[in-house]
């Protein structure tokens, strides 16, 4: 009886701390992602009027990941960069200019937020 009883105060303190750690896993992730998304439009602040970044929500082992797609400062058109965000030092940089002769971005319309 002593051994059932162990048992499940184990079980039910592994589902409390276990949803738990679940929760806070969740939220860290949001966050990674929104830190990328930052940094990554600061990064392409300097080419980009009005970036839309698509974020990899939990990146590689080093790297978070996003593409970032706008208007060129003064010209007309679309274009994206790839952005890497190393997740030690917390820096993002963007990689050189990707046209539509190389990659063709279609994003939905923004919603209301």
């Amino acid at each position: 009886m002593h051994r059932k009883k162990i048992r499940v105060a184990a079980t039910v303190a592994f589902l409390l701390f276990g949803a738990a750690a679940h929760a806070s896993s969740d939220d860290a992730w949001k966050q990674f992602a929104a830190d990328v998304e930052s940094k990554c439009r600061k990064a392409a602040a300097g080419p980009l009027e009005n970036a839309r970044a698509v974020v990899d929500p939990f990146g590689s082992e080093h790297y978070g990941l996003a593409l970032l797609t706008g208007k060129p400062k003064g010209a007309k058109g679309t274009i994206s960069f790839l952005c890497v965000y190393d997740k030690k030092t917390k820096v993002a940089e963007i990689g050189s200019e990707l046209g539509k002769d190389l990659v063709d971005v279609r994003l939905p319309r923004k919603t209301g937020k």
